[in-house]
């Protein structure tokens, strides 16, 4: 068993870092606001530490799963950031997703201290990271994974290296950009029922075992019909994301037009003041416009 530090305990980071311990790891959380790292080590028992470099500490891996680039640049940098107390050869693991640049700065200044970096963002959403369920995309040095894999799969049913340092951002970004039009095209679907007077629930029922079929649908279409979005995973963090995906789209020269309109979907749907609503909420904004 290994000593894990783990940094950033929102809807996501909260469980999988219980699922660390329930495994039999030695834990200690770091969080911005103390009184949800104080209600972790209430309810799992571990530890928490008022510095990410506190938190750091003599850990063998460090676990991220944090907001966006500043915020992880916060935990990994400066006079009190992990990398400052990690001892040479110890793992940074970053859970949160980012920008592919912003992975490769960090594995840059990891490397000046004498530590791995392995960029892992994950997928499968606050349902996925409490049942331990959840996808991670990972990249960076072989070594550097194959230390840190067996402490990944506490809280994941599949876990895989895609590359180099920036690999798994990459492939997240994949993930982001197929969801975002899955979720419009099922809106649009059920929308669609309900204007042409069809039982959507037994439309779907029928639709769902042929090629129409996917994890969007399966999961959502029931709270999609009934109105109900505050669950999953919010519209604010989904155009944060597919933002990345937009900005390395320009950079790379791949053509997203689909993606792109997408988000200026969301972007309505944060007008309506549905920021933090489930991203299947794409639904609502087409009700909106009856």
């Amino acid at each position: 068993m290994a000593k894990v530090a783990f940094l950033g305990l929102g809807v996501m980071g909260f469980p999988m870092a219980g699922h660390l311990v329930a495994k039999g790891h030695e834990v200690t959380v770091y969080n911005r606001t103390t009184a949800k790292a104080e209600a972790w080590a209430k309810t799992h028992g571990g530890r928490f530490a008022a510095t990410p470099k506190e938190a750091a500490k003599g850990a063998d891996f460090v676990m991220a799963c944090v907001g966006n680039d500043d915020d992880l640049r916060g935990v990994c940098l400066g006079d009190d950031g992990a990398f400052a107390g990690m001892s040479a050869g110890a793992v940074f693991v970053d859970h949160t997703t980012v920008s592919a640049k912003v992975t490769r700065e960090l594995h840059a200044a990891a490397a000046g201290a004498g530590v791995a970096f392995v960029d892992a963002p994950v997928s499968g959403g606050q349902a996925g990271a409490e049942n331990g369920q959840l996808v991670i995309m990972c990249g960076g040095e072989e070594t550097a994974y194959a230390a840190a894999e067996p402490v990944m799969v506490s809280y994941a049913k599949l876990c895989k290296r895609l590359g180099e340092s920036g690999a798994g951002q990459l492939t997240k970004m994949v993930n982001q950009i197929c969801i975002a039009g899955l979720v419009q095209g099922l809106s649009e679907g059920l929308h669609f029922a309900e204007k042409a007077g069809l039982d959507g629930r037994a439309v779907v029922e029928v639709i769902s075992g042929g090629a129409a079929g996917s994890w969007q649908m399966a999961n959502r279409y029931k709270t999609m019909m009934d109105d109900h979005f505050d669950h999953g995973f919010a519209v604010d963090w989904m155009r944060k994301d597919l933002g990345i995906c937009l900005d390395t789209a320009n950079e790379t020269g791949a053509s997203l037009p689909v993606t792109a309109l997408v988000d200026q979907f969301y972007k309505d749907v944060q007008k309506m003041g549905g920021g933090r609503w489930d991203t299947s909420s794409l639904l609502k904004r087409l009700r909106a416009l009856d």
